[in-house]
């Protein structure tokens, strides 16, 4: 948020955010050589994944409406999401891990109230997974969602994975006695409040898909 204040274009705000990024390395590259020095230990990288946490100051998905369309999941969300991933590539830091943009709902202030607003959906997350992130990340789900309905989404997640060759998640998370649309809170530090999310869109899975089982995805 505080290297998109300044920001005129999209253009410039990754620039921003890039060199932002390599600030903060450069002074924690300083701290761990020393610690790895006195401790004879290696030091493999950063994740600077873009992880956002339950304040709006902290929200990611404010960043994305500072600097693209608003409210987050119109049109053009998913060019933002590109470009704030493309900062993090840009940016020059011995890395590991993830290095992307996480959207985990429960996880971000705004990101949980669009899920309010019905801004975006399940599917759309995963859509930006595709240029961006970490997957499917702290979803809540219906607590009666069946077990072919999970099967299929978590098969989407392994196709779009294995396709893009890069590592993606799946925290979903069905919450017992819940529907979709159902308010959630929770007494956790970490979490904002939100409601449910209709895992099964327009259309349910059909059982006949897959044969009447899950099948493992093979490429």
């Amino acid at each position: 948020m505080e290297a998109f204040q300044e920001a005129t274009t999209l253009a410039d705000a990754t620039r921003r955010l890039s060199q932002r990024v390599e600030q903060e390395a450069l002074g924690l590259l300083k701290v761990m050589r020393a610690v790895c020095e006195a401790h004879h230990l290696s030091f493999l990288g950063f994740d600077f994944s873009l992880a956002p946490f339950p304040r709006p100051e902290q929200s990611t998905a404010a960043a994305v409406e500072a600097v693209g369309p608003a409210p987050f999941g119109v049109s053009g969300t998913l060019a933002v999401a590109a470009a704030l991933t493309e900062a993090l590539r840009q940016a020059r830091y011995p890395r590991c891990g993830f290095n992307g943009l996480m959207l985990p709902v429960l996880e971000d202030a705004v990101l949980a109230a669009r899920a309010k607003e019905r801004t975006y959906t399940v599917h759309e997350l995963l859509l930006y997974s595709a240029v961006c992130g970490t997957g499917l990340d702290t979803v809540p789900l219906p607590g009666d969602v069946d077990r072919l309905t999970l099967a299929s989404l978590l098969l989407d997640v392994a196709a779009l994975a294995l396709r893009l060759d890069k590592p993606l998640a799946a925290r979903l998370m069905p919450i017992p006695g819940k529907r979709a649309g159902d308010p959630v809170t929770f007494d956790f530090p970490y979490f904002a409040d939100s409601v449910v999310l209709d895992v099964r869109g327009p259309k349910r899975a059909d059982s006949a898909l897959f044969g009447g089982e899950w099948m493992p995805y093979r490429p």
